[in-house]
């Protein structure tokens, strides 16, 4: 599809992290067109790795999920936009010229949403007074993990647990934090710099 628009050149495309990070560093694109969730970690993480590589690389999450948290993870990590595959080419094609032009990638409809999640942080409780060193070794790779917003079955399979150790630990770091919700303690883990750790296969277009 893109062959129809000759402003456009594909100069790569990647289906993981390391050979995307290769990528980019060979050919230097303008713009990375990349997923959001695949199982060996989130776009917004993989963002951070090549922009700290490669700053002027506008990059796009590029996904089905359309969860508020997501939205804004994209943007906290370093993206210009975020973009659902279901939208028609034509105006993904519209959003990138855009993007060429400094303009945010990103809908109105996710814009508002965007904002509606920024006034709630505002709200939130943020316990600033804590620091990693307040949590045991386990707990900080629990955190990790919610950072990148596995679910418990998948936290479970990648540290060697039982769901219900999970759903225990889980438990006990909110509690910690006087938080009701996994979203709390996930922007509690990102803030502390765990959300760039693991990182994601990627499609890498320019």
């Amino acid at each position: 599809m893109f062959l129809s628009y000759p402003e456009f050149s594909i100069v790569g495309e990647a289906g993981s992290v390391q050979e995307a990070v290769i990528k980019a560093r060979e050919t230097r694109p303008d713009v990375i067109l990349m997923d959001f969730g695949l199982p060996d970690g989130t776009g917004t993480e993989a963002t951070r790795v090549i922009l700290s590589e490669l700053p002027q690389t506008r990059i796009v999450i590029l996904t089905i999920h359309d969860a508020d948290e997501r939205v804004l993870a994209a943007i906290q990590s370093g993206a210009k936009g975020y973009l659902l595959k279901e939208m028609p080419f034509s105006k993904l094609m519209a959003s990138l010229r855009g993007l060429m032009r400094d303009e945010a990638a990103i809908s109105r409809k996710m814009t508002m949403r965007l904002m509606n999640e920024f006034s709630q942080m505002r709200h939130s409780h943020h316990p600033d007074d804590f620091q990693l060193a307040d949590f045991s070794m386990r707990e900080i790779e629990i955190l990790r993990e919610l950072a990148s917003d596995a679910s418990n079955q998948e936290i479970a399979a990648r540290l060697s647990l039982s769901i219900p150790t999970v759903k225990h630990y889980v438990h006990q770091i909110l509690a910690k934090l006087d938080m009701k919700s996994r979203k709390e303690a996930a922007r509690f883990a990102r803030r502390q710099g765990l959300g760039s750790v693991m990182i994601e296969q990627t499609n890498l277009k320019a």
